[in-house]
């Protein structure tokens, strides 16, 4: 039975917004900004002395530090508050988190490399949301962005999710055959949430049909 969906995006694909939809629908506990909240208040208690070594962090662990706190809309403002911390912080307090997610189940989690930390769970669906660049330019817009910011951000806060999961999972993102559905936003989120569920839905009808039928098998073998 799938107890935990897990959505990576692309930037400005509206991934964030699709998970809060898939939340609603099943009446599950979305892990976007409260996530980006938990990774923060760990931090603040078990990473302060990171504080003291901050000038000595070199670029990319500050951009990947960056690009992985960004919530649910799509640039956490909480990502400014918090104490600068190498990446190996960041990684390790949030595979911990989102593995203690995961434990407690009906949770929809958003990014944070969350489909490779719960790569191994049977009760784990992985789905990857992306847009051509026009779309996500246009959603970007939508919310205020200019072309040219939209046009930036677009290409380096992808650069950098890819950099971290290269660095500490040594596959290029997205990686496909880590995911169970790779979607095109642009049929609407609507019908993206539709198609979710449903491919949740018929995993687990053929997973069940496969257990009912194993006995059967055994026994025919015998």
């Amino acid at each position: 039975m799938i107890r935990v969906i897990t959505i990576e995006r692309e930037y400005g694909s509206g991934g964030g917004e699709i998970a809060k939809k898939v939340a609603d629908r099943l009446g599950w506990k979305l892990w976007d900004q409260l996530l980006t909240n938990e990774i923060a208040r760990v931090m603040e208690c078990d990473c302060r002395v990171v504080e003291e070594r901050a000038e000595k962090k070199d670029p990319l662990s500050y951009r990947l530090f960056r690009a992985f706190m960004r919530g649910s809309h799509e640039g956490s403002q909480n990502a400014q508050r918090i104490k600068m911390a190498d990446a190996d912080c960041i990684r390790d307090v949030a595979e911990r988190i989102v593995k203690q997610i995961a434990e407690r189940g009906n949770c929809v989690i958003v990014g944070r490399g969350s489909a490779y930390y719960l790569q191994n769970r049977r009760d784990a669906f992985h789905v990857f949301v992306y847009a051509p660049e026009e779309e996500k330019l246009q959603r970007l817009k939508a919310r205020g962005k200019t072309a040219e910011e939209a046009t930036q951000l677009i290409e380096s806060v992808d650069r950098d999710r890819a950099a971290f999961i290269k660095r500490y999972f040594g596959v290029e993102w997205p990686d496909r055959q880590r995911f169970d559905l790779m979607i095109n936003s642009t049929i609407g989120e609507d019908a993206v949430v539709d198609t979710i569920l449903d491919s949740v839905s018929r995993l687990e009808r053929r997973a069940a049909a496969s257990a009912s039928a194993a006995p059967v098998q055994k026994h025919a073998a015998s």
